[in-house]
């Protein structure tokens, strides 16, 4: 069974969403897909392309530019059932398969029954990269098992006052991406209109992350990141 409070276990941006059966368009244009972020809740799946946002990242494709869009969705209840968002309750889910991406991109199936009609969306990741450790396709065991009544989900500690630095870094973070000390100190100084010393955002995300609030993350290259931990503790994706 899925538990009664529902809780964001996953969120990836830049995801691309098109209708099953239809081939995925490239950089030459997107026809009709949309992309935004996909969320992932212990009650449901939403595609949120409201409140669009655009980054340029360096990346191999042509011009070595990508433009990633994306929602930046820090809680559940900012998200409008408007807008081509796409709510999918995991109990209408009726097939879901996860495509490893080996000539394509990772990406996920899912069928699902609404009302009297049958859908289905293919969700196509595009930070795709050797530092992850799961891909888009992941997703589709761990939806298996929240179905199922068999994947476990960790309580997480209580999330820190707003009123603390703490608390203001856990709300930069709620969207549960990786960012650097730097970032999350720009981040925080725009969001609250504050100024911050760099050493006090050091100290605060090493004390949530020895708290279990956020996972320390170190790539191939030393570099360090912050994300806010899953309640899906080992399965993260």
């Amino acid at each position: 069974m899925l538990g009664d409070a529902e809780v964001m276990l996953a969120q990836e941006q830049g995801v691309r969403m098109r209708k099953s059966g239809e081939k995925e368009q490239f950089e030459g244009g997107l026809g009709g897909e949309l992309e935004g972020t996909l969320v992932l809740t212990n009650h449901q799946m939403i595609f949120v392309c409201t409140n669009e946002q655009k980054d340029d990242l360096k990346a191999a494709a042509p011009h070595g530019i990508m433009r990633l869009v994306y929602s930046d969705v820090q809680d559940l209840t900012s998200i409008p059932k408007a807008g081509g968002n796409v709510f999918i309750p995991l109990s209408s889910i009726t097939a879901v398969k996860g495509h490893a991406g080996h000539l394509e991109r990772p990406s996920l199936e899912v069928n699902w029954q609404e009302g009297d009609e049958k859908t289905g969306r293919v969700f196509v990741e595009r930070l795709t990269g050797r530092s992850r450790h799961r891909n888009l396709n992941d997703w589709a065991t761990v939806i298996e098992r929240l179905k199922a009544g068999d994947q476990k989900i960790i309580p997480l500690p209580r999330a820190p006052s707003m009123d603390t630095l703490d608390g203001k870094i856990m709300r930069v973070l709620a969207d549960m991406q990786r960012k650097g000390a730097f970032e999350i100190e720009e981040e925080v100084e725009a969001q609250f209109e504050t100024k911050l010393d760099p050493d006090d955002v050091q100290a605060s995300c090493a004390r949530l992350a020895d708290t279990g609030l956020l996972d320390k993350v170190q790539d191939r290259s030393g570099d360090v990141y912050y994300q806010k931990r899953s309640p899906l503790g080992d399965d993260a994706l």
